[in-house]
């Protein structure tokens, strides 16, 4: 596919480094790019600047409609809702919409693609995958939903003999159905409720994460978790042979990882890597070597004992449960709140009733949600809340004692308060960093 001269609009640059890839791929064929953004320059500044040296056309802080009719093309940020009314005008003007992974699936001249999405693990399953086949001594590449990689510029490197691993969420796999494409390898970790404040059932949220495996031929592989009721149904509407992975059939792995859910996301790598012959001792020595994501229960550090873990990639009520089930013989304080996605919170109540000694709470609307059915519990004996997450971190280490965890797994989006979950998590992790070094200076000063 020729690009040069082309018109390019690409709705919604972002702050991830996708969206600037995806930008970056098209000047460089000598496309003529134009990128359309509702945010202000100054919010985009991070983008922005890395795009400098490009000649890029920028429509920011409003969409124009002829900014979707005079173009060959619209690439689609996975943020912006399928039912955009702009989205419609490129439609109704017969001007294709492409996603970055729906594009890189029909350019890329290998067909060895791996997908992998779910509700929960998918980012620590797509590294693990990537990380053993690289140890195997595959040439293998990792994009899709990972931030500061652009699956368009793996064209520029990938063979027809590369192994690609790819995250995809729900609004990526949504491209997959426009053209009836799926990978080759599609992974399914799990499926709980999420996205309901974008989708408007389970039923359609569920609809959009089978596109992953929905135009697989007989060629193809589908691995699914065992253990997940949702998907014995959907393995009945693959075309494909399918896998099943369970944390409880194979031996369990010795992992730096906390929590049992992480066996879960080694058994799918596991069996995604079987369909290369890789060698189970290899298999296992990246498993149990292998480190926390960045965000998801990444232990910052330790103060009187107490040990402070990041888990900001918690964004629903499930991965909060999942974080809390980590620790089981541990006294938790929970650091949680955030914005609502419409999600049931009554499990999550439950757990923290079950689990947690403390709470701190920090804005946002499921906050005030959560708020009251916390406050009817007998069993949790501090409830505080605070606007910072360095003065949450200090609330949590006063009722703390040594052995304690605190454990920052806001179960809900950090819209409000942060621009996403990254910058929230890079904020707690300052703020933790902050109080350790404060402590150890005041434990210095009562030793001099």
């Amino acid at each position: 596919m020729n690009f040069k001269n082309k018109r390019i609009t690409i709705m919604g640059i972002g702050m991830l480094g996708g969206g600037v890839g995806t930008a970056q791929f098209f000047s460089e064929r000598g496309t003529r790019v134009l990128v359309t953004d509702l945010k202000s320059k100054d919010e985009l500044k991070s983008s922005l600047d890395r795009l400098a040296d490009y000649p890029i056309e920028y429509v920011l802080g409003e969409h124009r409609d002829q900014d979707f009719i005079e173009t060959d093309m619209v690439i689609r940020n996975p943020a912006v809702p399928e039912d955009s009314k702009y989205l419609q005008i490129a439609r109704d003007h017969h001007v294709p919409v492409e996603m970055a992974e729906s594009l890189f699936l029909k350019l890329s001249p290998t067909k060895q693609i791996i997908g992998v999405t779910g509700t929960r693990g998918k980012s620590t399953t797509t590294a693990m995958i990537h990380h053993i086949l690289k140890l195997a001594g595959k040439d293998v590449y990792l994009a899709g939903n990972q931030k500061n990689t652009s699956t368009l510029l793996l064209l520029n490197m990938v063979t027809k003999d590369s192994i690609v691993v790819l995250e995809l969420s729900s609004w990526q796999t949504e491209s997959f159905g426009w053209h009836t494409m799926s990978p080759h390898i599609a992974v399914i970790t799990n499926i709980y409720p999420d996205h309901l404040n974008r989708y408007t059932s389970m039923e359609q949220y569920i609809n959009a994460k089978s596109n992953i495996f929905r135009f697989q031929k007989k060629s193809d592989y589908l691995v699914l978790n065992k253990d997940v009721e949702q998907l014995t149904f959907l393995a009945k509407k693959a075309a494909s042979k399918v896998l099943w992975f369970s944390r409880w059939e194979y031996p369990r792995y010795n992992m730096k990882l906390y929590g049992n859910h992480n066996q879960e996301n080694a058994a799918a790598a596991r069996s995604v890597c079987s369909l290369y012959a890789i060698d189970e001792q290899l298999i296992r020595k990246v498993i149990e070597t292998f480190s926390p994501l960045s965000g998801r229960l990444e232990k910052v550090g330790t103060i009187s004992g107490v040990d402070i873990i990041n888990d900001t990639a918690s964004t629903t009520p499930v991965a909060g449960i999942r974080a809390l089930e980590s620790f089981p013989r541990k006294k938790i304080i929970m650091i949680l709140g955030g914005n609502n996605k419409k999600l049931p919170l009554e499990d999550l109540r439950y757990e923290i009733n079950l689990r947690a000694k403390a709470v701190v709470l920090i804005p946002g609307t499921g906050t005030e949600e959560i708020r009251p059915l916390l406050e009817k519990s007998k069993h949790i004996p501090s409830i505080s809340s605070t606007n910072t997450l360095l003065e949450a971190i200090h609330q949590a280490l006063d009722v703390s004692q040594p052995g304690d965890v605190i454990l920052f797994s806001p179960s809900f989006t950090s819209f409000g308060q942060f621009k996403n979950e990254f910058e929230r998590g890079e904020v707690f992790n300052d703020a933790a960093n902050k109080a350790i070094t404060a402590h150890r200076e005041k434990t210095d000063t009562r030793r001099d």
